[in-house]
């Protein structure tokens, strides 16, 4: 495993930083304050090409195929440059949830229909997977899609998804046969429509408050059956498949902002004076800052091989296990160590430090919770 980086790639990481810093940080207080998504933001990053790294440029991509490793490297960038976590999720939850189960399992039909749109950001698109009684047990869905002439009928409700309120196509997972287990679940891509879904208001939130969260119902939905995703019974496998890129590059985005807040800790305790000297030549104060680095850098390890991994083609789904768990909880445990840094500064809101803890601690929840990615580990081990 190659860890060098192409000077091509580099720039690339440096031109998105420029953009996200120079771009996407405008009044970012105030929309975390009101939980507001910017549409004028997205389309953006679109136009920088975002949203292009995760389709082939025959379908309104960046490159002729899709290179993870350099994706990866460009949200890390992303992440360290853009200050709202939400933006970044929201971003990272289409890409790699949505699109890329297009790439890899959709016709051409559905390639050209879908990938392009959200390339551009003309569309914005939802994985909508999690239920009521089905979160961490996804089996236990009760969404059925019921065959009829011509397609199927979907009835059932999806909660806690991403971007939902603000959806135009849904990727929505169904029990055609229940009794099959996970052999019976389909995939479907859903448009928004009178007659498709109906969505719930923006739910408030602890956190990622510029994201919009909701549900999703659907009432004797007809769906075409040119628009289910891959095979009937495959849609356990297309989860599991995105699932892997989700864990390695939604994450990204937050080692990126790992490091930018590392960055900002440090600059913080070289500059504040108590007792007549720089707080960060206190031990107590310089030990957290050790553990922020170590976090970090451990994080980044496992992160590139995940991507190493998924760009060679090799399995990885107990490295994907080892990201999740890694880095959710490392970027809470940094973000407490830079509140206790900055003092009764870092609780305050205009200092944008305590932002980071709302934000993380999302992130051993969404795309599979710590316990279960615990659960992944131990059984990879033979437990």
């Amino acid at each position: 495993m190659d860890f060098s980086w192409s000077k091509e790639q580099t720039t690339y990481r440096e031109r998105i930083i420029r953009f996200a810093e120079e771009t996407l940080n405008e009044d970012l207080v105030e929309r975390d304050r009101q939980g507001q998504f910017s549409s004028d933001l997205w389309r953006k990053c679109a136009q920088f090409g975002i949203q292009g790294m995760a389709a082939p440029a025959a379908y309104g991509g960046q490159k002729e195929e899709i290179d993870i490793l350099t994706a990866m490297l460009a949200m890390e960038g992303f992440g360290y440059g853009c200050r709202d976590n939400g933006l970044a999720l929201a971003l990272n939850a289409q890409m790699w949830t949505v699109q890329i189960p297009v790439v890899q399992f959709g016709t051409e039909a559905q390639k050209e229909k879908y990938l392009r749109p959200f390339t551009t950001g003309e569309k914005i698109g939802a994985h909508a997977l999690t239920e009521p009684e089905a979160g961490s047990d996804i089996l236990n869905m009760k969404m059925t899609a019921e065959k009829c002439e011509g397609g199927y009928v979907l009835n059932g409700e999806k909660r806690l998804i991403t971007l939902a309120p603000l959806a135009d196509v849904v990727l929505v997972f169904a029990n055609v046969d229940p009794k099959l287990g996970r052999w019976g679940v389909s995939a479907f891509l859903v448009e928004k429509g009178p007659e498709s879904f109906t969505t719930s208001p923006t739910r408030d939130k602890m956190g990622m408050r510029t994201v919009p969260f909701g549900e999703i119902r659907f009432d004797n939905c007809f769906v075409p059956g040119e628009n289910r995703l891959g095979g009937e019974g495959a849609g356990f496998s297309i989860l599991n498949h995105s699932l892997e890129y989700d864990r390695c590059c939604i994450l990204a985005s937050q080692l990126g902002a790992m490091e930018r807040q590392l960055e900002q800790t440090v600059k913080y305790v070289q500059e504040r004076q108590q007792f007549g000297k720089p707080i960060g030549q206190f031990q107590s104060v310089s030990n957290r800052i050790a553990d922020m680095k170590l976090r970090l850098e451990t994080s980044r390890l496992l992160l590139y091989k995940v991507a190493w991994l998924k760009k060679t083609g090799k399995p990885a789904t107990l490295e994907a296990a080892l990201l999740k768990l890694q880095l959710s909880e490392a970027f809470i445990e940094s973000s407490l160590d830079a509140i206790r840094s900055f003092g009764g500064n870092g609780y305050l809101t205009d200092f944008e430090v305590e932002r980071n803890l709302r934000d993380a601690v999302g992130g051993v929840l969404y795309a599979g919770t710590s316990d279960i990615q615990r659960n992944i580990i131990a059984k990879w081990l033979g437990l």
